[in-house]
This record gives C-alpha cells, sequence and structure tokens, in this order.
C-alpha cells in the first residue's frame, strides 16, 4: 500500500505583496499527477492546511478543489489540523467528507483518531494527532503529570492502545527533535517554534514514537528526517521565505508491505516560479546577460554603496515579482558593528533618527522626511505627542 505524505499547505499565503493561489494551485495539481504515476492509495496532510486561522475564500475553494480530485479518485485522506489552523473551521463537514474517505481530525478530544486499512491480510493502523498543547491534553487528563509538550503528547500515545504487532501510521503536526540535534528549520515557521526561543519546552523526542512504522510529520518546512528515516518532516509544498530559498521541495511516497517493510521515496516538486535570492550590484544583477526566470520570485541584496531610488520599480521592470531588495555594503556594516545598548544613551529621538539616515544612505535627512519619521514615531507611541 503506497502512503504520499503531504504537510505545510498553507493555502491563501502570500509573498510581500504577492498572492500564490495560482502558485499553489500548480504545485497540487503536480501532486495529484504524482499520485497518479505512483498509485497511491491514501495521502497523509500533516496540518497547516490554511496559512491562517480566518482563511480566505480563494484558499478554502482550492482546498475544496484538491480534496474534491482526491474522492474522484477513491484516494482516502488523513487530514489533520497545524498551529495556523482553526479547529472548528477545518473540522467543518467532516462527518460528511468521511462518506467520500476524507478523514480530518482537528480537534483533539481527548482521544486520536485511529483508522484501520487492510493491505491483504494484514491491517494498517492510521493515528492522527492534530497540533495539540498541554493545556488540551491536561483538561481529559487531569490526573496525569503534564508539564511540557512531551509530557502531553506521551500521555496522548499512552492512552490509545497502540498493538506494537500491527503496522502503525502517525500523522502528528508538533516540534520533534532528535538526540540532542534540533531539526533545520525553512524560516518561514512560527517564531515560536524556532530552538533558540523555545528551549526544551515544546520539544518532543523522536523516540517517543517508537511505536509507530512511519511517522509523517509537519510544522517544519524544510524537508527531513528526524532521528530515524521514518520520522519525517515532508517540508512545505513551496518555498514561503527567504531562508528556504537553497531548499530542495519534494513529497515522501511510503510503500508499506508489512510490518518494519517501509520504503520512503522522495519525488520532487517542481514549481510554477521558483523563490531566488540574488545578490551583487544593480547593475551586474540587471545586465541581461545575467538576467534569468524573470517570472521568479527575487529577493534581493544589492552590493552598491550609494542608496539607489526607487530600486523596487528599476527592479520589477526586469523581474516583476520582485519581493524585497535589502543592501549589504560598508553602511550596512557599520550598523551590524553598532552597540545597540549604547546609541540612544542622552540622546533625542529626531538626532538618532539623523544619525541613522547619515551612517546608511551618506547623506543628511531632509525636513520633509524627518516630519514623516516624528509622525510615525508619534503613532507608534515611540515619542509623546507634546514632541
Amino acid at each position: 500500500m503506497k502512503f504520499l505524505h503531504l504537510g505545510d499547505l498553507h493555502l491563501g499565503k502570500t509573498l510581500g505583496d504577492f498572492d500564490l493561489i495560482d502558485d499553489q494551485k500548480y504545485i497540487l495539481d503536480q501532486i495529484i499527477s504524482i499520485i497518479d504515476d505512483e498509485a497511491a492509495d491514501a495521502v497523509l496532510i500533516a496540518g497547516d492546511v490554511y496559512d491562517r486561522s480566518i482563511p480566505s475564500e480563494a484558499a478554502t475553494r482550492l482546498l475544496d478543489s484538491f480534496l474534491s480530485k482526491l474522492a474522484s479518485k477513491n484516494i482516502k485522506t488523513y487530514m489533520i489540523s497545524g498551529n495556523h489552523d482553526s479547529d472548528d473551521r477545518l473540522n467543518y463537514g467532516s462527518s460528511l467528507f468521511e462518506s467520500n474517505n476524507i478523514f480530518i481530525s482537528a480537534i483533539y478530544n481527548g482521544r486520536m483518531d485511529k483508522h484501520i486499512l487492510k493491505n491483504g491480510e494484514n491491517e494498517i493502523n492510521v493515528y492522527m494527532l492534530p497540533f495539540v498543547k498541554s493545556s488540551h491534553v491536561k483538561h481529559f487528563y487531569p490526573e496525569e503529570k503534564i508539564d511540557n509538550y512531551e509530557d502531553a503528547v506521551r500521555v496522548v500515545l499512552e492512552h490509545s492502545d497502540i498493538d506494537e504487532n500491527k503496522c502503525n501510521i502517525l500523522v502528528a503536526h508538533q516540534f520533534v527533535a532528535g538526540k540532542g540535534v534540533d531539526p533545520s528549520l525553512g524560516g518561514s515557521e512560527s517564531v515560536a517554534t524556532r530552538s533558540e526561543s523555545v528551549g526544551t519546552v515544546e520539544k518532543i523526542g523522536y523516540d517517543l514514537f517508537d511505536k509507530f512504522d512511519y511517522v509523517a510529520l509537519g510544522h517544519i518546512h524544510r524537508p527531513q528526517s528526524v532521528g530515524r528515516e521514518a520520522v519525517r518532516y515532508s517540508g512545505s509544498i513551496l518555498k514561503y521565505s527567504l531562508s528556504e530559498a537553497g531548499n530542495d521541495k519534494s513529497v515522501p511516497v511510503i510503500t508499506v508491505n508489512d510490518k518494519n517493510e517501509v520504503d520512503i521515496k522522495l519525488v520532487p516538486l517542481k514549481p510554477h516560479r521558483d523563490l531566488r535570492h540574488i545578490k551583487g550590484d544593480m547593475d551586474k544583477l540587471l545586465d541581461k546577460a545575467n538576467v534569468s526566470d524573470p517570472d521568479d520570485y527575487i529577493y534581493a541584496t544589492l552590493t552598491d554603496e550609494n542608496y539607489i531610488n526607487d530600486a523596487m520599480g528599476i527592479f520589477q521592470q526586469v523581474y516583476p515579482n520582485t519581493v524585497r531588495i535589502d543592501y549589504e555594503n560598508s553602511h550596512t556594516h557599520d550598523v551590524e558593528q553598532i552597540d545597540i545598548s549604547t546609541i540612544a544613551e542622552d540622546k533625542p529621538f529626531p538626532e538618532l533618527i539623523s544619525d541613522f539616515y547619515k551612517m546608511i544612505y551618506g547623506c543628511e535627512i531632509t525636513d520633509e522626511e524627518m516630519d514623516v519619521m516624528m509622525k510615525a514615531a508619534r503613532e507608534a507611541g515611540v515619542i509623546d505627542e507634546a514632541n
């Protein structure tokens, strides 16, 4: 039996001012083709189906279209919620969907949903664990000691009656780490996920899932295994941030023959428009000899020493989908060396702004620009109305 593992669709996401719905439709159509080519029996969707808790109309239409195509091919679909999803919204209509072999687990109700698939004489158990927090689990098991995420998931598993003699698959959306090694982040995950901010509070050790033959994870956007090959993040279906520019996206195809007989194959995904980071001076970057794939999403770092007026407008004449432009030169290097803790000592706000402007752009700020900055500072509460 073959399973396709997806996660972190983030339907409805944008890159800067650019709507990615068409790009997401393109990649989901490609995934449908992979399902056909691989003759997959089921799809595992490991959360963060939508990019926000209140998804756009276009995002809900796209999910409806994708699920309808899976249902029309009699593909069994197992979908859980992630931390970006609204549990109630994703769960809406789940009972009706089951008649079309679409199984949704968006709300943890004290037990993991379990579905049994037949593979000849053998059974494959698919367990579904939507994104949970310690407080969710403690509500159902107040007598258990639950101090962190790992405790919470351990309690969930202990109350799930998992038969180790059967082939077991888990679909989950959590921050799972190896022994002493954190998963490599793609960059567009929640700041709360980052290990330097979280410490050990949100981490779950991969060995918690030893009873499962395959663990289909969502939450981390970079495709990778954790601890062992069969505990795996599929990664997001598209590059959703600058730090993912170097990532190659793929879809794990999981072939299960029997207990402990699991084969994993990664099928590459090719986006309609890639996301790239280019760096250099503007003249060189926009020289026709150096321009390629102009419709890609572009993050540009300019090394020109002088600030270029309307750089974005100039860039978008060549690369219309330029998302962001920043600078890397002697001025930015000087800023990096500044001790931020002492820069504001005994200096009024206008002087700070003036000094900063001169450091970055090499010239004095105009009165008009200063007025704009002062107005913005008052509105933000940085300075009071009297200043």
